[in-house]
């Protein structure tokens, strides 16, 4: 089976970062942005400066301003948010055919054959970086894997800024060390679930036997042993 090689791409903090790329005077400051406290709004993002005080995403408004008294708050500009995220698709799309867009700041990328005519993966992660702070103003943090929850988990890692890469057939080493709650698709109630059985780590779940993680997990078993094995045969969809 030909190796694989995939980009997770995401845009940090997208809508705080393009209100504060609009607005240069608010840069370096905390930033959230969403829907009023008075009318029970929720913060749809945090700028980096403000999650240093425990803001995080879907947080209502109200709690973010108590802990962060002197944020500045920005109504959500969808309408500029989808301009900038066409722009950085279409650079996406430039280096690739093979582009899964996730939602409007974030996508999957196949450049396997880029890498097998002979570019490196790391020089096509920094120059993607580059090109999208140079064409939009943008940071993006990017993991590269051979699978799609590798780089996922990776770019993540990252954050903000970041560029992970895992080369192939370190997928177990680099995922054995992290929370569960790393994999995608186990939230907090599978997590609470899995510290009963003592398990807190990836590589803990992936000591477990396949009809362990039948029991568990029911239909989606063989699948999340797979993904705590590093092993994740999903393609990268463009419709």
């Amino acid at each position: 089976m030909t190796e694989r090689h995939i980009i997770h791409a995401d845009l940090d903090a997208f809508y705080a970062a393009v209100e504060q790329l609009d607005n240069p005077e608010i840069n370096s400051l905390p930033v959230l942005v969403g829907g009023p406290a008075e009318r029970r709004g929720v913060v749809a993002t945090a700028s980096y400066e403000a999650r240093k005080y425990g803001i995080h995403s879907a947080m209502p408004m109200a709690i973010a301003k108590r802990l962060c008294p002197h944020a500045i708050i920005k109504p959500p500009r969808f309408d500029r948010y989808r301009e900038l995220s066409t722009c950085v698709m279409q650079i996406f799309s430039e280096l690739t055919p093979l582009v899964e867009p996730m939602s409007l700041d974030e996508a999957y990328l196949d450049i396997t054959e880029s890498v097998h005519q002979g570019q490196k993966a790391l020089q096509i992660g920094i120059d993607l970086k580059n090109n999208v702070l140079s064409s939009t103003g943008l940071v993006i943090s990017i993991g590269i894997g051979t699978n799609k929850s590798i780089s996922k988990i990776a770019s993540d890692l990252g954050k903000p800024n970041g560029l992970v890469i895992v080369s192939a057939g370190n997928e177990a080493d680099f995922l054995s060390p992290l929370p569960v709650g790393r994999i995608p698709g186990i939230g907090p109630k599978t997590m609470s679930r899995l510290k009963d059985d003592g398990v807190f780590t990836i590589g803990q779940l992936a000591a477990h036997e396949p009809h362990w993680f039948r029991t568990r997990f029911g239909k989606r078993g063989s699948d999340m042993r797979a993904k705590a094995h590093g092993q994740d045969n999903e393609v990268v969809h463009t419709t």
